[in-house]
C-alpha cells in the first residue's frame, strides 16, 4: 500500500473542527461585543451604521447599503430609526432629488466614537494579548480563507 502524502489528521486538522470552532468564538465575541455596544443604546445593525458614517459621512443610502452587505430596505429603516433618534440626518444632494447624504449629529458621532472605543477595548483583551507573530500569522490565515470564500461566490 502506498505511503499517504499527507500528514495524518487530529483534531487540529480537521477542516470541521476548525471551522466549528471559528463559528462559536465568533458567536461568542460578537455576544459580548452585542452587551457593550447595547449598554450605549443601540443595536448591532444601529452601530455599524454609525461606524460607518464616521469613515465615510454624506455616502448616499444606497452606498450605506453596499458598505453594510444589507439591502436598501434594510438600511431605509435603520436610517428611519436613527433619524427619529436625533443620531443621524438627511441632506438633499445638489442635483439630485431622489439621493440624501447621511449625516451623524453631535449625538450620533459621540455614540459612534463611544462604540468605537468600546470595540477598540475589546479588541485589546483579546487580539490584543496575542503575540504579533500569532497575529500576523492570524490575519494570513483569514485572509486565505476569505479569498477561497470568495472563490466560492463564483460557483454559487
Amino acid at each position: 500500500m502506498p505511503e499517504s502524502k499527507t500528514a495524518p489528521r487530529n483534531e487540529a486538522t480537521e477542516p470541521d473542527r476548525v471551522w466549528f470552532r471559528f463559528m462559536r468564538l465568533h458567536q461568542r465575541m460578537l455576544g459580548q461585543m452585542t452587551g457593550r455596544i447595547r449598554a450605549l443604546g443601540l443595536s448591532i445593525p444601529q452601530f455599524d451604521l454609525l461606524s460607518t458614517l464616521t469613515e465615510r459621512e454624506g455616502i448616499s443610502q444606497n452606498e450605506l447599503a453596499e458598505r453594510l452587505y444589507v439591502t436598501k430596505g434594510n438600511v431605509s429603516g435603520l436610517v428611519d430609526r436613527l433619524v427619529q433618534a436625533g443620531l443621524v440626518e438627511r441632506r438633499a444632494i445638489a442635483g439630485d432629488r431622489r439621493s440624501y447624504a447621511m449625516h451623524l449629529t453631535p449625538e450620533g458621532r459621540r455614540l459612534a466614537d463611544a462604540g468605537i472605543q468600546a470595540q477598540r477595548a475589546f479588541v485589546a483583551q483579546t487580539l490584543g494579548k496575542l503575540p504579533v507573530r500569532d497575529l500576523a500569522e492570524l490575519d494570513r490565515l483569514v485572509l486565505a480563507w476569505r479569498d477561497l470564500a470568495r472563490a466560492t461566490d463564483d460557483d454559487a
